[in-house]
Protein backbone atom coordinates (compact mmCIF):
# COMPACT_ATOMS: atom_id res chain seq x y z
CA UNK A 1 0.00 0.00 0.00
CA UNK A 2 2.56 2.72 0.97
CA UNK A 3 4.67 2.05 -2.56
CA UNK A 4 1.31 2.35 -4.34
CA UNK A 5 0.84 5.15 -2.46
CA UNK A 6 4.17 7.07 -3.16
CA UNK A 7 3.72 6.51 -6.64
CA UNK A 8 0.54 8.22 -6.75
CA UNK A 9 1.94 11.79 -4.83
CA UNK A 10 5.23 11.16 -6.49
CA UNK A 11 2.60 10.72 -10.27
CA UNK A 12 0.47 13.59 -8.69
CA UNK A 13 3.60 16.21 -7.54
CA UNK A 14 4.94 15.46 -11.57
CA UNK A 15 1.52 16.65 -12.74
CA UNK A 16 1.50 19.58 -10.73
CA UNK A 17 4.83 20.76 -12.19
CA UNK A 18 3.33 20.52 -15.34
CA UNK A 19 0.66 22.49 -15.00
CA UNK A 20 2.63 25.29 -13.13
CA UNK A 21 5.29 25.11 -15.68
CA UNK A 22 8.04 24.65 -13.64
CA UNK A 23 10.92 22.01 -14.35
CA UNK A 24 10.87 18.13 -13.70
CA UNK A 25 11.77 16.92 -10.17
CA UNK A 26 12.12 20.67 -8.78
CA UNK A 27 9.44 19.34 -6.09
CA UNK A 28 11.37 17.00 -3.03
CA UNK A 29 8.66 14.86 -1.11
CA UNK A 30 9.26 14.65 2.24
CA UNK A 31 6.92 11.43 4.16
CA UNK A 32 6.20 12.68 7.85
CA UNK A 33 5.84 9.48 9.68
CA UNK A 34 4.67 11.21 12.87
CA UNK A 35 3.00 7.92 15.12
CA UNK A 36 3.52 5.40 11.95
CA UNK A 37 5.89 2.64 13.19
CA UNK A 38 9.40 1.51 12.02
CA UNK A 39 8.14 -0.99 9.62
CA UNK A 40 5.59 1.18 7.95
CA UNK A 41 9.27 3.77 7.57
CA UNK A 42 11.07 0.71 6.18
CA UNK A 43 8.39 -0.03 3.42
CA UNK A 44 8.90 3.06 2.47
CA UNK A 45 12.66 3.09 2.31
CA UNK A 46 12.21 -0.28 0.25
CA UNK A 47 10.11 1.79 -2.71
CA UNK A 48 12.84 4.57 -2.43
CA UNK A 49 11.74 7.05 -0.29
CA UNK A 50 15.05 8.94 1.61
CA UNK A 51 13.29 11.75 3.14
CA UNK A 52 11.42 11.81 6.16
CA UNK A 53 9.85 14.41 8.90
CA UNK A 54 8.80 13.76 12.73
CA UNK A 55 7.09 16.16 14.63
CA UNK A 56 8.54 15.38 18.05
CA UNK A 57 12.00 15.01 19.03
CA UNK A 58 11.98 12.03 21.08
CA UNK A 59 9.39 9.81 18.73
CA UNK A 60 12.04 10.22 16.26
CA UNK A 61 15.35 9.01 18.30
CA UNK A 62 13.30 5.91 19.38
CA UNK A 63 12.84 5.19 15.64
CA UNK A 64 15.51 6.37 13.69
CA UNK A 65 18.34 6.04 15.42
CA UNK A 66 18.39 2.06 14.46
CA UNK A 67 17.20 2.98 11.25
CA UNK A 68 20.11 5.42 10.33
CA UNK A 69 22.40 2.12 11.02
CA UNK A 70 20.91 0.32 8.68
CA UNK A 71 20.05 2.94 6.07
CA UNK A 72 22.69 5.29 5.94
CA UNK A 73 21.49 7.25 2.81
CA UNK A 74 18.04 8.37 4.12
CA UNK A 75 17.66 11.84 6.03
CA UNK A 76 15.79 12.81 8.90
CA UNK A 77 13.45 16.78 9.25
CA UNK A 78 12.46 17.80 12.26
CA UNK A 79 9.39 19.83 11.47
CA UNK A 80 7.09 20.29 14.62
CA UNK A 81 7.46 22.71 17.38
CA UNK A 82 10.94 22.28 18.78
CA UNK A 83 11.83 23.11 22.67
CA UNK A 84 14.73 24.08 24.07
CA UNK A 85 15.36 21.49 25.96
CA UNK A 86 15.49 18.98 22.66
CA UNK A 87 17.46 21.10 20.60
CA UNK A 88 20.39 18.71 21.73
CA UNK A 89 18.63 15.14 19.59
CA UNK A 90 17.51 17.43 17.47
CA UNK A 91 20.84 18.68 15.98
CA UNK A 92 22.28 15.15 16.78
CA UNK A 93 19.56 13.42 14.95
CA UNK A 94 18.64 15.56 11.92
CA UNK A 95 20.24 17.09 8.68
CA UNK A 96 17.23 19.90 9.21
CA UNK A 97 15.55 21.58 11.19
CA UNK A 98 12.29 23.32 9.50
CA UNK A 99 10.92 24.35 12.57
CA UNK A 100 13.11 27.30 13.57
CA UNK A 101 10.87 30.10 15.00
CA UNK A 102 12.53 32.57 17.11
CA UNK A 103 15.40 33.77 18.22
CA UNK A 104 16.60 31.96 21.46
CA UNK A 105 15.97 28.43 19.53
CA UNK A 106 18.48 29.83 17.02
CA UNK A 107 21.33 30.45 19.40
CA UNK A 108 20.28 27.21 21.18
CA UNK A 109 20.73 25.05 18.04
CA UNK A 110 24.10 27.03 16.98
CA UNK A 111 24.75 26.12 21.08
CA UNK A 112 24.35 21.96 20.56
CA UNK A 113 25.26 21.84 16.87
CA UNK A 114 28.81 23.39 17.47
CA UNK A 115 29.34 21.43 20.62
CA UNK A 116 29.57 17.97 18.13
CA UNK A 117 31.06 20.40 15.64
CA UNK A 118 27.77 19.47 12.99
CA UNK A 119 26.29 21.72 10.77
CA UNK A 120 22.84 21.75 10.48
CA UNK A 121 20.43 23.01 7.95
CA UNK A 122 17.26 25.45 9.15
CA UNK A 123 14.32 26.50 7.58
CA UNK A 124 12.56 29.55 9.37
CA UNK A 125 8.84 28.78 10.05
CA UNK A 126 6.76 32.06 9.25
CA UNK A 127 3.17 31.95 11.15
CA UNK A 128 0.65 32.29 7.42
CA UNK A 129 -2.39 31.70 9.15
CA UNK A 130 -2.47 28.52 10.68
CA UNK A 131 -4.53 27.43 13.91
CA UNK A 132 -1.48 27.02 15.57
CA UNK A 133 0.73 30.05 17.09
CA UNK A 134 4.07 28.19 15.35
CA UNK A 135 6.13 30.49 13.17
CA UNK A 136 7.75 33.81 13.23
CA UNK A 137 4.38 36.38 13.58
CA UNK A 138 6.51 39.29 11.89
CA UNK A 139 9.08 39.78 9.07
CA UNK A 140 10.73 41.78 11.80
CA UNK A 141 11.27 39.11 13.95
CA UNK A 142 12.27 36.68 11.30
CA UNK A 143 14.92 39.38 9.47
CA UNK A 144 16.07 39.46 12.96
CA UNK A 145 17.25 35.84 13.10
CA UNK A 146 19.04 36.64 9.48
CA UNK A 147 20.62 39.55 10.71
CA UNK A 148 22.09 37.56 14.08
CA UNK A 149 22.92 34.57 11.75
CA UNK A 150 24.32 37.39 9.22
CA UNK A 151 26.46 38.54 11.52
CA UNK A 152 28.71 35.62 12.21
CA UNK A 153 27.53 34.66 14.78
CA UNK A 154 26.15 31.23 13.84
CA UNK A 155 28.72 29.22 11.94
CA UNK A 156 27.49 26.03 12.56
CA UNK A 157 23.73 27.14 11.54
CA UNK A 158 22.81 27.08 7.54
CA UNK A 159 19.62 29.10 6.37
CA UNK A 160 17.82 27.34 3.39
CA UNK A 161 14.86 28.67 3.19
CA UNK A 162 11.70 29.45 4.77
CA UNK A 163 8.78 26.92 6.01
CA UNK A 164 5.01 27.38 6.77
CA UNK A 165 1.78 25.37 7.92
CA UNK A 166 -1.65 26.71 5.55
CA UNK A 167 -4.71 26.95 8.01
CA UNK A 168 -6.99 23.78 8.30
CA UNK A 169 -9.78 24.75 5.98
CA UNK A 170 -11.50 23.77 2.28
CA UNK A 171 -11.42 27.49 1.91
CA UNK A 172 -8.46 27.20 -1.56
CA UNK A 173 -8.46 31.40 -1.60
CA UNK A 174 -7.10 31.36 2.52
CA UNK A 175 -4.83 28.24 1.50
CA UNK A 176 -3.58 30.17 -1.45
CA UNK A 177 -3.26 33.21 0.88
CA UNK A 178 -0.63 31.53 3.04
CA UNK A 179 1.51 30.13 0.29
CA UNK A 180 1.93 33.09 -1.39
CA UNK A 181 2.26 35.37 1.83
CA UNK A 182 5.13 32.45 2.49
CA UNK A 183 6.52 33.19 -1.07
CA UNK A 184 6.46 36.73 -1.35
CA UNK A 185 8.70 36.96 2.16
CA UNK A 186 11.00 34.57 0.85
CA UNK A 187 11.53 36.58 -1.97
CA UNK A 188 11.94 39.90 0.27
CA UNK A 189 14.42 37.89 2.75
CA UNK A 190 16.39 36.40 -0.25
CA UNK A 191 17.13 40.39 -1.35
CA UNK A 192 18.22 41.29 1.74
CA UNK A 193 20.26 38.31 2.67
CA UNK A 194 21.90 37.52 -0.59
CA UNK A 195 25.06 36.15 1.19
CA UNK A 196 22.63 32.71 2.25
CA UNK A 197 20.98 30.61 -0.28
CA UNK A 198 17.57 30.82 0.93
CA UNK A 199 16.01 28.78 -1.87
CA UNK A 200 13.61 26.37 -0.04
CA UNK A 201 9.98 26.70 0.25
CA UNK A 202 8.68 24.00 2.80
CA UNK A 203 4.71 24.24 2.02
CA UNK A 204 2.21 21.85 1.57
CA UNK A 205 0.70 19.05 3.28
CA UNK A 206 -1.53 15.76 1.90
CA UNK A 207 -4.92 17.93 1.60
CA UNK A 208 -2.56 21.01 0.25
CA UNK A 209 0.53 19.96 -1.71
CA UNK A 210 -0.63 20.92 -5.22
CA UNK A 211 -1.62 24.55 -4.66
CA UNK A 212 1.43 24.68 -2.55
CA UNK A 213 3.52 23.37 -5.47
CA UNK A 214 1.63 26.04 -7.88
CA UNK A 215 2.49 28.64 -5.53
CA UNK A 216 6.71 27.91 -5.15
CA UNK A 217 6.57 24.81 -2.93
CA UNK A 218 10.10 23.43 -3.59
CA UNK A 219 9.49 20.78 -0.76
CA UNK A 220 5.98 19.25 0.52
CA UNK A 221 5.63 17.51 3.69
CA UNK A 222 2.58 14.69 2.70
CA UNK A 223 1.73 11.58 5.60
CA UNK A 224 -1.07 10.16 5.70
CA UNK A 225 -1.81 10.31 1.87
CA UNK A 226 1.57 7.81 2.50
CA UNK A 227 1.10 6.00 5.70
CA UNK A 228 -2.81 6.58 5.67
CA UNK A 229 -4.64 7.43 9.01
CA UNK A 230 -2.08 7.92 12.19
CA UNK A 231 -2.93 6.03 15.25
CA UNK A 232 -3.29 8.40 17.70
CA UNK A 233 -3.41 5.98 20.63
CA UNK A 234 0.35 6.18 20.52
CA UNK A 235 0.32 10.05 21.01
Amino acid sequence: MIRDNLLLIQEKIRLAEIKAGRKADSVKLMAVSKFHPINEIQEAIASGQTLFGENRVQEAKEKFTSLFDTNPSIQLHIIGQLQSNKVKNAVSLASCIQSLDRLDLLKEIEKQASKINKQIEVLFELHTGEESKSGYETLEELEESLEYCASGQTPHVIPKGFMTMAPFTSDESLIRKSFITLREASEKMKKNFPQFSLDELSMGMSGDFEIAIEEGSTLVRVGTAIFGERDYSKK
